[in-house]
């Protein structure tokens, strides 16, 4: 009993000293950074962390506070950026400083830093080869656009086997989002009823939904954990799913290279380079970058897309007025027959600027992942030393008032100028913006582009009830929008020539 007393009275102590330890570093550092909500000593403020508190209290924060605020990882502080201006100028103005990650443990632990996310000094020589080798792939070209175009074929065949009644789009979205990425990567299109392409899609959204959850924080707070028995494996069993998918796709790739003809993909293409660069001293280019780099790009060029396109058919059949003259600026530029093509959407200047002002209300990102400073940053009166965190809340630049005319309001006028013609909004950062943009940006713009006028081409997409929703009631609702919202696809009577 007395060596138990004295073990409690230890660790009560120990406790005690954590406390105070992380209080006096809290109010220390505090008085050089912008205001914020008071912090918890040892624990921060983890509620104002996870995306449901970023949607919650954030916009009162921005507020009360101003285009900084201050909140708290435990003891380490979060500086986060408001508005257009600011955010703006963080991540272009000042690109270089604002570039790098903190660290992920639990990602990491897998990765080995060869990830979008993670911390390391060989991400630019990544970035620039990634981007180098989806051009050369076919990105961006007529090539790839061919493909979209049949798999968007097939996408308006399987909903025509709905029969115009109630269904949840996502699996056929996901599967048409998947077979493009895996066109990409693996140089494979699957049927939509293949378990392989269904468990990989099922895997990439538990991975996503892990990657934000509450327990994956905590073991990146406390990365001990991770050495538990069992625990990395039950947290990780989704992104290691689809690590080994990409290594079989490897190994086959391996198999059957020839080297002599051209790269059918690229996976074949980073093959090459690991040999070009095989007798170069400390070459980070081996098999574990090209399997983590491919099981990212896989991974981010299938849920947010599909989770774009869920939101953009469903809340389109809320807004008929939005989508009858949608449906007629391509009846007028394409006819009943040929499908849409990217050539197209300078002559659909109105269909073009509802798809961004559905992706703005969608907001799919309220914030983007952590930046960390490169090193000391001077930034609007504070200074920030090296590794301090950093957070764009992107909500507070898509419904800027400086920015947007109306910007709680569904007005595809934000895009379009005096004459009617397609204008880009530098405020539409949905994809982030600076270094960390995602890479994918050309990818997943000529994928909703094409999915989404291929299909009211096609069909008039309607509410499975009569009652109306307002865009505000709408937006409220996004989640369960993308997760389990059903709509009608009904088959449009022949129409414009």
């Amino acid at each position: 009993m007395e060596i138990l007393s004295i073990l409690t009275l230890f660790f009560i102590f120990l406790l005690t000293l954590l406390f105070l330890s992380s209080l006096w570093r809290q109010q220390k550092r505090s008085h050089v950074l912008p205001p914020g909500p008071t912090p918890v000593p040892l624990l921060g403020t983890p509620n104002y962390l996870t995306r449901d508190g970023i949607v919650r209290y954030y916009p009162e924060f921005h507020k009360k506070y101003g285009k900084m605020f201050t909140v708290w990882q435990m003891a380490d502080p979060v500086v986060v950026l408001c508005g257009y201006e600011t955010v703006k100028d963080a991540l272009i103005n000042h690109a270089e400083q604002f570039s790098d990650r903190p660290e992920y443990p639990v990602i990491d632990s897998y990765t080995k830093g060869f990830t979008f996310v993670s911390a390391n000094d060989h991400w630019p020589q990544f970035r620039r080869y990634i981007l180098t080798t989806l051009r050369n792939i076919g990105v961006g070209k007529q090539t790839l656009e061919e493909k979209s175009q049949k798999e968007a074929e097939q996408l308006v065949q399987a909903m025509s086997e709905m029969g115009g009644k109630p269904f949840n789009p996502s699996h056929l979205l996901g599967c048409a989002v998947s077979n493009i990425i895996g066109a990409v990567l693996f140089g494979q299109q699957l049927d939509y009823r293949d378990k392989k392409l269904l468990d990989l899609i099922t895997n990439i959204r538990k991975h996503v939904s892990n990657v934000l959850s509450m327990k994956h924080q905590i073991c990146n707070m406390f990365p001990f954990l991770l050495k538990l028995p069992y625990l990395g494996q039950i947290i990780m069993k989704n992104s290691l799913y689809l690590v080994d998918y990409v290594r079989e796709q490897l190994d086959f790739h391996k198999e059957t290279l020839d080297i002599a003809a051209p790269p059918r993909d690229f996976i074949d293409h980073f093959l090459l380079k690991i040999k070009e660069e095989s007798r170069k001293e400390g070459t980070k280019f081996h098999e574990l970058s090209l399997t983590m780099y491919s099981s990212g790009l896989l991974i981010a060029g299938v849920d947010t897309t599909t989770s774009t396109l869920k939101f953009c058919v469903t809340v389109i059949a809320h807004l008929p007025h939005i989508q009858a003259k949608v449906q007629r600026e391509i009846d007028d530029v394409t006819g009943s027959q040929r499908p849409p093509g990217m050539s197209d959407r300078a002559q659909m200047p109105y269909t073009n600027a509802v798809i961004h002002e559905l992706q703005r209300h969608l907001d799919l990102a309220p914030a983007a992942l952590f930046h960390a400073l490169r090193e000391d940053t001077e930034f609007h009166g504070y200074t920030f030393p090296k590794g301090t965190r950093i957070l764009p809340y992107l909500s507070s630049v898509l419904f800027d008032p400086s920015q947007w005319e109306t910007p709680d309001e569904f007005n595809p006028g934000h895009f379009l100028d005096e004459k009617g013609q397609f204008r880009a909004k530098p405020a539409f950062m949905v994809f982030s913006a600076g270094k960390r943009e995602c890479l994918g940006v050309s990818l997943a713009r000529m994928e909703i582009f094409l999915f989404f006028s291929a299909l009211l081409q096609k069909f008039s997409l309607c509410p499975t009830t009569g009652a109306q929703m307002d865009m505000k009631s709408l937006r409220f609702n996004k989640d369960e929008i993308i997760k389990s919202w059903e709509i009608r696809a009904i088959p449009r009577s022949s129409h414009a020539a």
